[in-house]
């Protein structure tokens, strides 16, 4: 990897102003105003080189020191949990064997499971080499959607435009309503809007009976599905205008195999619980080290999230899915009462019978295969009945 060339080492602006205080009174400022002007203009030209030599090196270190063998396609790799779930790394890895395809991954450093289509606006997001061995790899401070962005922007790899982006392997399924939560639908979507076909992955992880394995018995389940997709875009003859959502039974290798399955109607139930400070470390610990700190931050015009974690819960009944979450937001004033807050999602029953729903595939021991667009498209009664309404509110 080129490392950047290190700048002269001038002399300090305060130092050049004290000496031009000093010299000034003996009448002698012209030798240190020439040194500081030299010194501007020098600087000036070693940020240019190094900006050069930045923009050389990320182009040097992708293509050579990563191994990036340009007579072989792209894939694209990035999931929900973060760069170091073992979903993701059975995937890369089962991919890299293959010995067919440059594998770049970008992926969040944290899970950000629950984040949605959303994008980190205004706001510097880090981006670190990570080891993925046969794999160039980086983490990123974002979300998913960030990361695939990011990536399909051309500021981070030397490839300008991959064969396909996966999002995957991750923790969880992502049926029905719950496809406009999932940060691993929205990643693949988003991939789909730049033009790239995508697949995303889920395991339908069950707690106290999932085991870290089946991530790569899930591997091996859709490595052939992986394989067709990649082969039929080099063909041409790929999906275009949607992605396919593909969630693996929680006992991937006794599966009954691949079912094409509709987008349901079924959803979590979310439930906000209030909790106290002192049940809650992160927020305790801010508050005590930082008084008054979040009141601050506040007037940044935006939330403060102090905590972003997300676990599974044990019910004797329900499986809940939990995000903890702390913030503070208005105006500075030491009066406020800051409330804290946790959020549960509940597995509600459903009564949709229909066999080819995504969710009832699973619970039959399928592998659903689910058709995500990113069209508009208003079915015909839902146009009428909106068109029926606004001629009925004599708006004009």
């Amino acid at each position: 990897m080129t490392t950047p060339g290190m700048k002269n080492n001038f002399l300090p602006p305060g130092l050049v102003s004290n000496l031009q205080d000093v010299l000034r009174k003996k009448g002698n400022i012209a030798s240190v105003q020439n040194h500081e002007d030299d010194s501007k203009s020098n600087s000036k030209k070693e940020e240019e080189k190094e900006e050069e030599s930045a923009v050389q090196s990320s182009s040097s270190s992708s293509s050579s020191a990563d191994g990036y063998d340009p007579s072989k396609p792209v894939i694209f790799v990035t999931n929900s949990e973060g760069i170091d779930s073992p979903g993701l790394t059975s995937l890369v890895e089962a991919l890299v064997r293959e010995g067919l395809y440059n594998v770049s991954v970008c992926a969040p450093q944290l899970d950000k499971s629950f984040s949605g289509h959303s994008f980190t606006h205004q706001e510097s997001v880090s981006v670190s080499t990570a080891e993925i061995k046969g794999a160039t790899a980086y983490e990123v401070s974002g979300t998913p959607v960030d990361c695939v962005s990011l990536a399909l922007s051309g500021a981070l790899f030397a490839w300008s435009k991959p064969l396909m982006v996966i999002v995957g392997i991750n923790k969880g399924p992502s049926c029905g309503h719950d496809m406009f939560s999932s940060s691993a639908v929205a990643g693949a979507r988003q991939a789909l809007i730049s033009g790239v076909p995508s697949l995303s992955i889920s395991l339908n992880w069950k707690k106290g009976e999932s085991q870290e394995s089946h991530f790569k018995d899930a591997v091996s389940v859709c490595l052939p599905v992986i394989k067709a997709a990649i082969r039929d875009v080099e063909k041409g003859v790929f999906l275009k205008s949607s992605s396919l959502h593909i969630t693996v039974p929680a006992s991937p290798a006794e599966n009954k195999g691949f079912k094409l399955t509709k987008q349901s109607l079924s959803r979590s139930k979310p439930i906000w619980q209030a909790i106290a400070a002192n049940r809650n470390p992160s927020a305790a610990r801010f508050i005590a080290n930082q008084p008054g700190m979040g009141l601050q931050l506040a007037q940044l015009g935006r939330d403060a999230s102090a905590a972003g974690a997300a676990r599974r819960l044990n019910s004797q009944k329900k499986s809940l899915e939990v995000v903890e979450s702390v913030g503070v937001s208005g105006k500075v004033d030491a009066t406020r009462t800051v409330k804290y807050f946790r959020l549960e999602f509940q597995d509600s029953n459903q009564e949709e019978t229909d066999e080819n729903l995504d969710f009832r595939a699973l619970e039959n021991g399928f592998v659903s295969v689910t058709p995500i667009s990113v069209s508009q498209l208003i079915e015909p009664d839902i146009e009428k009945a909106a068109s029926e309404w606004i001629s009925g509110c004599n708006l004009n």
